[in-house]
Parts: structure tokens; C-alpha cells; sequence
């Protein structure tokens, strides 16, 4: 059997599968960000090695069979996290910034001033906003944090960390680098004239290899904390996009899935990068050798309907736990109940930011159109609708660079709603193709990348075989017609909102 571990934005799933890559069981284990000021999004890595080691231990402890048969680790890491050790290799901060944070606008300011963005881009690929790639936030340590930044050795990424932690040694891989800001897609080696434009030292970096490489085994103390044997094999693993794009079946030239999880993004696996100037998707290299993972994206798709939750449908939660059901069920459920258009209720996900290829970068959420007929089942159906609307966009863009299928691959964890599938399906207007792996695809890719490496798989191309399809649905002709009606009204109210945030940011 197979440990494989995905450390997302809201926590960590640990999974086993068996070495034909079924899965043998699994259990997740949350954790928080926090936004202490604007522009930050942080957590504590403490929190991550909490997470992996509760959820292996809980998996382990009542499995002998899980216990005495796992040979082999692997984990799926979300990108961009900078994890300063010093030279003991201890922690320097508990509050580092993950992927989303964009506290780095006077670094970029400054790395930009000697290098040109757009040779930047076409280099690196790195389609993101720039203030959230890792270069710009080791810079910003060494502006404002010098006393610790004097005493970093090495700079990990998040899965790359919890690799450290687990075997004692420091490693990284091509598909986790390539989010460093200073990585050549083409060369797949760090750019040192980029290091040298940052005023960083590229040795804090680890040089980069193969995701299927081991990098050691278990540490004895670490074993016993997981309920493993020390000789388990522990291979470098990959950067979360990358991980997916494999257990979404991406495994050859022009495949496509759709991501919807915390973030969501809808990303093209080739042997070519695709990079566009204007489009600027992000683009990291597959944990495939010699492929790559192109996207574009939204940054808070799950995040937005974890904030209307938390803050808007928090009164649901006694309903839900007295009668045993989970809360986003609750909520799709009052969203089916108002029609389609919300009743004129609009919504616009964009709460932690634009994008970097958005045409409306002051863009901030709303809640728009709001009467007082207006219902909670509008506002949930309009919730849905917005991030969908989002997406709807950010396809259409990708569409202009290359010919896309008309079946997309849905995975993560908003996939396992069918009403909100049935929407993808009529606002797209094609095909939406529900997978066997569900929201487990990258723990799927990550336990893959395992299974080559301990050479339980001759290569990548096996996961094919493990893959199932379950279920396509079918856009709804009359229901994508009402679709494009509202979804053109939507878009009619972002350049709109662009200007209201431009005031209100001043």
C-alpha cells in the first residue's frame, strides 16, 4: 500500500491506496488561515505537521494490515508557501505566507524596475499575480524581518517542508520550483540573473528533481508517530496543481480538467507551455517529465463559499448537525429552491483578489441587485452562480488559445454536488465528466507518483487504467439559453465593479 498526503489551503487529506492505486481508506484534518492585514494570507506549518501526523496516526491505529503493508509516500503540496529554516534546520516563523498572499507589492515594485515583466513571464510562466510568487516574498522578509532573515539556511516549499520533517532531508522538485518566480520552464533550472535582480542568494533554494525521486526513508521517531516501519520509502512529490492534473487522467498532449476546490482553475496538461501575454496563464511543470500544466484560474471559488457560510449561512449549522448532514448540502439545496438568475441576484466571487490576467484588476466581491424580496435562497443560488460565472470566463479566455474538448474533467471538492455540476453544464454549455478519483485527485496523483517511484508502476501512464468514469451530465438547452442571458449581465457588472473598487481602495 501507498501513504499519500494533499496538504490544501483548508487542511490536509491523508489517504491510503493500494498499490493497484484503489483507495483503501482516508481521512481529512482542517487547519486555518489567517488574514492578519491586507494582503495576508498566513498559516502555521506547525498545523500542517499536526494535520499529516493525526490523520496517518488515525488511519494506521486500528488497520494492522495498512500498518505492516504501506511501503511508500508521497505528497501533493498547495504552491508558492515560502518555510524558512536556519541553518539547525528549526522554524523561523509560524505565520508564513501561502500562495494567496500578496503582501509583496514594493518587492515586485523593486525586482521590476530591473527586469522586464514581460520576458519574466514568458521565461517563467508565472501567470499569477506577481506579489504571490515565492521570490518576491523572500524579498519582503529581507525587508522587513532582517534579524531572522539573517539566519535562513533553506527555504522550503509546503509539501517539501513535511518531506524534511518526515526523513530529515531537504529536497524539492521541478513541478514545485517552477511557482519560484525564478524558474526557466524551457531550461527547467533556476534563472540566476533573476536571484541576482532580487539581491537573494539561490542556494537558499534546493535544486530541483525528478517528483518520483526518494529522498529518504522514514526517521525511526517519525515512524513510530505515523504507525509505520522506518524503512518507508519517501519520494519528493509535487506541487498541487501538477498532482491533479495527473489524477484527473491528464496524462497526455491537450487534456483538461476543472478544479474546484478553495481556489478553483480550469488547466491544459501538454508538451508545450502555453504562454500568453495577455491571457498569462500560470503555468507550472507536470510531476510528468517532460509535460507541462497550464491554467487559468480564480482565486477564491471554495474560499467564497466558505466565507458566505461561515459569515451569512452560519444559521444552518444547527440544522445540519442535528440532523447529521453536511452544511454545503444545506446550501445547495436552498439554492435549487430560488431559479435560475437568482431572482436577479448577482454575486461576484473575487474576495481574495484578481488574477493577474483579469481586465478588472480593482476588482473586489459583491452581493448585487438586492431587494427586499430578495430571499437566503437567492443569495445561496446566487453564491454558485457568481464563482460558475467566474469560471465561465476565465474558459472562454483559454479558449482563445487552443482548441479545448467539449467534456471537461470536474474534480475537487465542490465536484460532488450534482446540482452544482448540473450548473457547470449549462453555463459552459458542454459536457461535464464526473471521475472515479471525485475530490481525491491529487492525493490520487500524489500516491502515483509514489507507485513509480518505488517502481510499483512501470510509469505514469497506468493511472489511465485506474481511473473510472462515473457519471457525464449533459448541458440543458433551455437552461443554458437562460444562462447566457444572466451570465451576460454579469459580466456587464465586473467592469463596474473594477471602477467602484478603484474608488474605494484610494
Amino acid at each position: 500500500m501507498i501513504l499519500s498526503f494533499d496538504l490544501g489551503t483548508g487542511g490536509a487529506k491523508v489517504c491510503i491506496y493500494t498499490d493497484e492505486g484503489d483507495l483503501h481508506s482516508k481521512t481529512f484534518k482542517s487547519y486555518d488561515t489567517a488574514y492578519p492585514s491586507e494582503g495576508f494570507h498566513v498559516q502555521n506549518p506547525d498545523d500542517w505537521w499536526a494535520a499529516v501526523k493525526a490523520g496517518a496516526a488515525e488511519l494506521t491505529s486500528a488497520d494492522s494490515e495498512a500498518r505492516s503493508s504501506i511501503h511508500s509516500i508521497a505528497i501533493s503540496g498547495h504552491s508558492l508557501a515560502v518555510v524558512p529554516l536556519d541553518s539547525e534546520g528549526r522554524l523561523l516563523f509560524h505565520d508564513i505566507p501561502i500562495w494567496s498572499d500578496t503582501r509583496t507589492g514594493v518587492q515586485t515594485g523593486q525586482f521590476f524596475n530591473k527586469v522586464y515583466r514581460e520576458n519574466w513571464y514568458k521565461n517563467t510562466g508565472n501567470g499569477f499575480t506577481p506579489e504571490c510568487y515565492s521570490l518576491f516574498k523572500i524579498m519582503w522578509y529581507r525587508d522587513n524581518k532582517p534579524a531572522e532573515f539573517s539566519r535562513i539556511k533553506t527555504i522550503l516549499g509546503s509539501k517539501d517542508y513535511i518531506n524534511y520533517l518526515l526523513t530529515g532531508n531537504i529536497a524539492t522538485d521541478y513541478s514545485y520550483a517552477s511557482g519560484s518566480g525564478a524558474y526557466s520552464l524551457e531550461h527547467r533550472e533556476y534563472i540566476s540573473s533573476y536571484f541576482d535582480a532580487a539581491g537573494i542568494d539561490s542556494s537558499m533554494l534546493p535544486v530541483p528533481g525528478a517528483s518520483h525521486e526518494l529522498i529518504g526513508r522514514l526517521l525511526p521517531g517519525v515512524a513510530d508517530q505515523l504507525g509505520l516501519r522506518s524503512d518507508v520509502g519517501v519520494y519528493c512529490g509535487g506541487v498541487d496543481n501538477s498532482c491533479m492534473a495527473l489524477g484527473a487522467r491528464n496524462t497526455s498532449d491537450g487534456q483538461a480538467y476543472l478544479s474546484l476546490g478553495s481556489s478553483a482553475w480550469i488547466a491544459v496538461s501538454s508538451v508545450k507551455p502555453l504562454i500568453d501575454t495577455d491571457v498569462k496563464p500560470f503555468i507550472f511543470d507536470h510531476v510528468i517529465p517532460g509535460m507541462y500544466t497550464s491554467a487559468t484560474s480564480i482565486f477564491s471559488a471554495g474560499s467564497s463559499l466558505n466565507w458566505f457560510r461561515r459569515n451569512i449561512a452560519f444559521g444552518l449549522e444547527a440544522r445540519a448537525a442535528a440532523e447529521k448532514r453536511d452544511i454545503y448540502d444545506l446550501i445547495t439545496e436552498a439554492a435549487a429552491a430560488s431559479c435560475i438568475g437568482a431572482n436577479g441576484v448577482f454575486f461576484n466571487p473575487t474576495l481574495a483578489g484578481a488574477p493577474e490576467a483579469s481586465e478588472f484588476s480593482n476588482i473586489t466581491g459583491a452581493f448585487m441587485n438586492i431587494r427586499l424580496g430578495s430571499t437566503f435562497n437567492d443569495l445561496c443560488r446566487a453564491v454558485l452562480e457568481g464563482i460558475t460565472y467566474e469560471l465561465s470566463a476565465m474558459w472562454s479566455r483559454l479558449n482563445e488559445m487552443c482548441s479545448l474538448s467539449d467534456e471537461v474533467v470536474i474534480v475537487g471538492g465542490g465536484s460532488k454536488s450534482a446540482f452544482w455540476r448540473q450548473m457547470f453544464a449549462d453555463v459552459f454549455s458542454c459536457n461535464f465528466n464526473r471521475i472515479s478519483t471525485d475530490q481525491d485527485a491529487a492525493a490520487l496523483g500524489a500516491a502515483a507518483i509514489a507507485a513509480v517511484g518505488s517502481g510499483t508502476w512501470k510509469d505514469f501512464s497506468e493511472i489511465n487504467s485506474v481511473i473510472k468514469d462515473l457519471e457525464t451530465v449533459f448541458p440543458d438547452g433551455i437552461a443554458a439559453g437562460e444562462y447566457r442571458e444572466y451570465y451576460g449581465r454579469y459580466s456587464a457588472t465586473r467592469k463596474m465593479l473594477s471602477g467602484i473598487g478603484a474608488v474605494l481602495n484610494e
